[in-house]
């Protein structure tokens, strides 16, 4: 069983360095994103990490523009004195749910240009727009025990979570706007909510952050999209209109047509049948005869004397 999900992970992971190279940009889901950063970081992953000590993990050029750290700790550390991870404060009592002995924590800082990929995964973005990158805390199991327990834990801190954004956010482009924290969940919805402090925002487990402000242009882009959708509507039902008035023509002119036909056929039928009868087993065709006046003998008779 367990060589069997050793080789299906191989696989897996052949497949992933072997494909994304030539994909690249082409990366549009969010969880394959994590999934290739995770398989790059236990590529990169060395036994001999010092616990405690966040180590940058090397992505291909076609990542490029994605920062990753990752960092190796015990599960009964963790919880009893909490951690800090570049931009990410784990307060005491983490909780790591299920965890054998070790684990790994990523970071992810997702940059400009790759933090719009949520964009095109979280339909509720719409009327809001980033200003930070996307920044991510995950966590594994270290795989001490082979690559089948390389699999995603969930660690919660019931003091919290804080992301501190204040090396991304210039409050000049903001124009008085009010920012508010989006966490991003994994079945495609996001979470807004205040900061706990200018720049900083609170989660109570791992996941995807970063620092949102409505956009101006939330009224008008309403309007587009409701007057965009009215168009379209009326033009499909147009064009709807149209193509079917054409195939009721078309079905008229054939029955007209199929009747003119029948119609021709049974006259010459019946102007056939008036010309044509039967005598035995003869066919004989009626013509009409020429009418003349009979002639009269006529006698050379002397009148009498």
């Amino acid at each position: 069983m367990g060589s069997n999900r050793r080789l299906c992970l191989i696989i897996w992971v052949i497949f992933v360095l072997v494909s994304v190279p030539i994909r690249g940009q082409g990366i549009k889901s969010t969880r394959l994103l994590d999934l290739v950063i995770r398989d790059y970081t236990f590529k990169s992953f060395n036994k001999h990490f010092k616990t405690g000590t966040p180590y940058s993990i090397n992505l291909p050029s076609n990542l490029s523009g994605i920062t990753v750290y990752t960092s190796r700790y015990r599960c009964g550390s963790l919880k009893r004195y909490g951690a800090t991870i570049n931009e990410f404060y784990l307060k005491v009592g983490v909780d790591v749910h299920p965890c054998i002995e070790r684990i790994l924590i990523v970071t992810q800082n997702l940059g400009n240009n790759w933090s719009n990929i949520y964009y095109d995964n979280y339909d509720a973005l719409l009327g809001y727009q980033l200003v930070s990158p996307v920044l991510g805390l995950l966590a594994y199991n270290s795989g001490d025990h082979g690559d089948d327990t390389q699999f995603e834990v969930k660690i919660r801190s019931p003091g919290g979570i804080q992301i501190n954004f204040s090396n991304y956010t210039a409050s000049s482009t903001l124009d008085g706007r009010i920012k508010m924290c989006a966490t991003f969940e994994g079945d495609g919805r996001v979470k807004l909510a205040k900061e706990v402090a200018p720049s900083v925002c609170g989660a109570m487990s791992q996941g995807h952050f970063g620092l949102v402000v409505q956009s101006p242009l939330l009224p008008v882009r309403k309007k587009m999209r409701g007057w965009t959708v009215a168009f379209g509507c009326s033009v499909g039902a147009a064009i709807a209109v149209f193509l079917v008035g054409l195939l009721l023509i078309a079905m008229f002119v054939k029955v007209k047509k199929k009747a003119r036909l029948e119609e021709m056929e049974r006259r010459a039928y019946e102007e056939e049948a008036l010309q044509v009868s039967m005598v035995g087993h003869v066919i004989r065709v009626h013509t009409a005869s020429a009418t003349r006046t009979s002639p009269r003998i006529e006698q050379n008779l002397r009148p009498p004397r």
